[in-house]
This record gives structure tokens, C-alpha cells and sequence, in this order.
């Protein structure tokens, strides 16, 4: 097996202490000394992107880091109301009911400052392609194998890399200038380009061990029936890419079913290529506006699914939580490894996900829609470890162009745009149902409940609906240690059969992934559903009222605190 020492990743990075300051305030007290964070900069490079080295050169290593980082001090002034990592206060994680105790935060960290990052001027683009048809399947085994060879303690080994989800999923990290409250990384807005930047040195790291800049991950392309597999390269259980915790039902040649509603009697039948394809182009192509796509709004201060601001945005909902849940192992207390997001990043299946979902934010903004603009979006910041051993911030707003990062995707058909949903009945067929407005709260558990909603507006213009999304808007409760998923059903009839992707009636599903936060599994949150097009195609644009039906597909109760229809939860504002 390879190995690897430590000392062979001694590097050396320019430092500049005269860069600006990145991070925002804290109540942190000040250290004796006043310095400056500093930037590593990479304006020189070679032509793969590599930093050259200038005559204010810091040696940097595993011992070197700590040095340089004591010259340079946390200064988190900058920014008003954009989350960021305080990197000076890092606990052990929340875990839910049944998973074994383990430490999340990073080694070596207590007494090293982060240093802002820029990104080295990339001169040619390293290209992620699909996993059944990946090229580089050598070099990928070969680096996974030394990074599992690297102690546990090591920022770059197979360890620390998996652990840095856990970290920023339970409760490990806390807010620069919100002493106690947790930072969380899913749930919101932050969603995607966190893990963008995850997965960027996670690439740039497993490059760097087999000294090849150009190395691409792969991605797994469950949005083509082509792709709709288990990666085989992720089968071999002599491969390092082998886990053993997966569902051994949903091994080639079974289908990933994107709606996967947890059946646990039997083997699982293979996904429904139509019903997956429906899918992909309700949560992707047919989300016009960026809230219900990205998530909702996530500042400083905001404490994580504990009031109704929040919530997911469409993509993290279906197809992100549903994939994490079919893929993990049902034997497992939590559905470990990816079906709990502490040990999601222990499999390496995990970034081969993620890069499709990367894939996917890329894919909806060529559909020409409206990005974030909102500060304390552009500015939310997390902190790594990069290549070279540097521990650095990093802000959202560098991460929205895949090219200037120095990567892109191989572009491929997209067959879901032509897979729009159809109505099962016509308007005549499903007229004369009566149904009664529930009180509420209520609670939904085991059995499928409808109630009518009223339309605050109908008969809208085709600007106005341009400008404004109708939504369907629920508040939750419920316990986030458990998974969950119901789906929600527009004037249609109460059965389970009914609860599909392929017709239009089906509005969408709300789907959570055990994990846990300050407050165990108390939970409050938001899930919006768009329903513009939706109601265009049941021909109900000009009802006063719909009927709004709920389908409880698994997991523990949710609590029903209320159901409204918005024109203003997914446009900037």
C-alpha cells in the first residue's frame, strides 16, 4: 500500500499581511497582540494553477503552520450579518440516538489563525465526467488509498477530510460573534456553496497526493437513465472506494429511485426511470426563483431550524436528502453511513453525489436564472484546509463560477427537460370532491390527510407570475434525529398511488435526513412548494380554493403548525 509522510507536504506559500479582513465581528476577546489576517496568494502560477513561490516566502507544513498562523490574528470585523466559522470555538458534535461518540474538529486548531484564500489563475480546466464512464478510475483509487494511509490526526487524511461534514452539520462549530449558537450548513441558502467549496479541496487535496494537478472527481449522474445505478467503481469491495454500509438492495443493477419512500419490506424494486426523470425537471428546471431553489435566507445570529424563516431549498429536499437516504444502509440505527449526515463523508459515494449536485446548481443558472445578490449571502464564510496545508477562509461569493475555481463538468444531454409532468384526471374528472379546512395545528403520522387552502389571488397575469411564484408554504415540527418524508398532492384523490412524480397533481415531497443540533431533535422549519405552473396545468388558475392533500410515506410524526399560499417566499427581496 502507498504511504505517505507528513513532511513530504511541506510547502511554500506567499503570504501577504497586508490583505483586507474577511470575517465578521466576534465576542471573542482580542489577543495581546494586534495583527492582521492574511491572504495566500496565488497570483503567479504555472499552467495548471499551481502558486509560485515569491521572496516573502513562509514555510508552511504540518509543525510550520502553526508558526506562520501565530503572526496573523483573527480579526472578524469586516462583515455585518453574514455567518461565518469562529474558528476558535469548535465542540464535540450532536449526535442522534444510537451513533457511537467521535470528535469532529479539525487537529492542530486551537491555536492557528485562517488565513484568507485566494484562488490561484487557472489556465486550463480540470473536467468531471460521469462515474460509469470515468477515466481516471487508477489515479482515484491511488490517492483514496493514500489518504487513508495518512494518520487520523493528519488535516489531509481520509479521517479529517470525512469529518469536516460533521463539523459543520452538528453542532462542532459555532458563530463568529454568537457565542453558543450553532453553525449549519444545510437547511438554507449556504447550502450549495458550501459543499462546492467542500468538494474543491477535497479535489485539490486527493490531486495533490498523486502530485496531478489536473485530477477530476467524478460525478454520479442519477439525472440520466444512463447514470441511474450505483457507480459500479464504488462496488468493488477491493476497492478504497468499497463502504460496506449501503443498502445491499440497491446494488447494480437496481435503479436509484429519486422519490424513494423508504420501503422496508422485501427487496426494493428498481426506480422508475419516467418517475425520476419527472422529478428532475420539477425540482430543477421548473424552480424559477432562487429562495425556493437555494433555500431561504441564513444570518448571523439565526439559530438553525428553530423558527419558520428557514427552510431547504428544492434541490437539497429531492434529489440531495432522498439519494442520502436510498443509498445508506437501513441496518444501521441511523441509516449510517449516508443516510445521516455525521457519517454521510465517511463513504466515499458521498462526493460523487455531491459533484452531481454541484453539477446541477451550474445546470439551473444556464437556464438564466436570477442569482443571490443579498451581502450577507455573497459573504458567508467557512474555513478549510487546503493542498498546501494552509488553513484558509473562503466566501461564498467566490464559489458561483465552476471555471474560475478551475474546473467545469463534461456536458451531457439533459433528458428530464423533456419529461414534464402530465395531469392524471382533467378538471371535469375532478370536480365534486368536498373537503373540509382542517383546524390547525394538526398532526400527520400514518394515515394521508387533506384540507383546502384559499387562494389569496387567482387569474394572475403572466408578468405577475413571471415576478412572483405562487407558493404553498407549510411550518413544521418535528424531530430531526428521525427520517421523514411526506409528499404533498394538489385536487387529487387520497391514495398512495397517486403519490408520483410523472403526474401533476404531485407538488412535491418534504424529506429530512437524521442528524442533530443544540436542541437534540427540536425542530422548526419551513417547506415551500411552487405551484405556478402546477395549477396552469390542472386548469385551476382562476379556483378561489385547492385542495391540498398529504401523504405520509415514512418516518416519525410532523406537526402541522400551518398551510398558507405566498407570492413572497422565493423571490429576493
Amino acid at each position: 500500500m502507498a504511504t505517505l509522510s507528513p513532511l513530504s507536504f511541506l510547502a511554500t506559500t506567499k503570504v501577504s499581511a497586508s490583505s483586507p479582513s474577511l470575517l465578521p465581528s466576534s465576542s471573542r476577546k482580542p489577543s495581546k497582540a494586534s495583527h492582521r489576517i492574511a491572504k495566500v496568494s496565488c497570483n503567479a502560477s504555472n499552467p495548471e494553477g499551481e502558486p509560485q513561490n515569491n521572496r516573502r516566502d513562509v514555510l508552511v507544513g504540518l509543525g510550520g503552520l502553526g508558526a506562520a498562523a501565530a503572526t496573523f490574528s483573527y480579526n472578524p470585523l469586516a462583515l455585518a450579518d453574514a455567518v461565518a466559522t469562529d474558528v476558535h470555538a469548535c465542540n464535540k458534535p450532536s449526535l442522534p440516538p444510537g451513533a457511537k461518540p467521535i470528535a469532529c474538529c479539525p487537529p492542530n486548531y486551537e491555536n492557528k489563525e485562517p488565513i484568507e484564500y485566494v484562488i490561484p489563475k487557472y489556465t486550463s480546466l480540470r473536467i468531471r465526467t460521469p462515474a460509469h464512464d470515468y477515466a481516471d478510475l487508477d489515479k482515484y483509487t491511488k490517492a483514496i488509498t493514500i489518504m487513508k494511509s495518512l494518520p487520523d490526526d493528519h488535516p489531509h487524511s481520509w479521517t479529517q477530510q470525512s469529518r469536516i461534514h460533521c463539523a459543520y452539520c452538528h453542532n462542532s462549530y459555532t458563530q463568529v460573534g454568537h457565542k453558543g449558537v450553532e453553525m449549519q450548513v444545510h437547511f438554507s441558502w449556504i447550502f450549495l456553496p458550501f459543499h462546492r467549496w467542500y468538494l474543491y479541496f477535497y479535489e485539490r487535496i486527493l490531486g495533490k497526493l498523486i502530485n496531478d494537478p489536473t485530477f477530476a472527481l467524478p460525478f454520479w449522474n442519477w439525472d440520466a437513465p444512463e447514470g441511474m445505478e450505483m457507480p459500479a467503481i464504488f462496488t468493488d469491495r477491493r476497492s478504497p472506494l468499497y463502504n460496506a454500509l449501503r443498502n445491499q438492495n440497491h446494488l447494480p443493477p437496481t435503479l436509484v429511485d429519486l422519490n424513494w419512500n423508504g420501503r422496508s419490506t422485501g427487496v426494493d424494486g428498481s426506480g422508475d426511470v419516467e418517475a425520476n426523470l419527472a422529478t428532475m425537471y420539477r425540482q430543477v428546471y421548473e424552480v424559477k426563483r432562487p429562495l425556493c431553489f437555494y433555500g431561504k435566507p441564513y444570518r448571523a445570529g439565526d439559530k438553525p431550524l428553530s423558527g419558520s424563516g428557514n427552510g431547504s431549498g428544492s434541490i437539497e429536499l429531492v434529489p440531495h436528502n432522498t439519494v442520502h437516504s436510498w443509498t445508506g444502509d437501513k441496518t444501521q440505527p441511523n441509516i449510517e453511513d449516508m443516510g445521516a449526515l455525521y457519517s454521510a463523508a465517511r463513504d466515499p459515494i458521498f462526493y460523487c453525489h455531491h459533484a452531481n449536485i454541484d453539477r446541477m446548481w451550474s445546470v439551473w443558472k444556464s437556464f438564466g436564472r436570477e442569482d443571490i445578490t443579498d451581502p450577507d449571502y455573497q459573504n458567508a464564510s467557512y474555513v478549510f484546509y487546503d493542498e498546501n496545508l494552509n488553513l484558509v477562509t473562503v466566501k461564498n461569493s467566490d464559489a458561483f463560477d465552476t471555471k474560475k475555481l478551475g474546473y467545469d463538468y463534461k456536458q451531457l444531454d439533459l433528458p428530464w427537460l423533456k419529461y414534464k409532468p402530465t395531469p392524471r384526471r382533467t378538471k371535469a374528472q375532478r370536480h365534486g370532491r368536498k373537503v373540509k379546512k382542517l383546524d390547525l395545528p394538526f398532526t400527520l403520522k400514518d394515515k394521508i390527510v387533506s384540507t383546502v387552502v384559499k387562494r389569496p389571488q387567482t387569474n394572475r397575469s403572466q408578468l405577475e407570475k413571471d415576478e412572483k411564484e405562487e407558493s404553498l408554504v407549510f411550518t413544521l415540527q418535528f424531530d430531526r434525529t428521525k427520517h421523514l418524508k411526506f409528499d404533498v398532492l394538489i385536487n387529487e384523490e387520497e391514495d398512495y398511488k397517486w403519490a408520483n412524480p410523472k403526474y401533476r397533481e404531485f407538488a412535491g415531497s418534504f424529506v429530512n435526513v437524521s442528524h442533530a443540533g443544540q436542541d437534540g431533535g427540536a425542530t422548526e422549519t419551513t417547506f415551500t412548494v411552487g405551484i405556478t405552473d402546477l395549477l396552469e396545468q390542472l386548469d385551476a388558475d382562476d379556483d378561489d380554493t385547492i385542495i391540498v392533500t398529504l401523504v405520509p410515506q415514512y418516518g416519525d410524526q410532523v406537526i402541522i403548525k400551518d398551510i398558507k399560499i405566498s407570492f413572497e417566499e422565493c423571490r429576493l427581496r
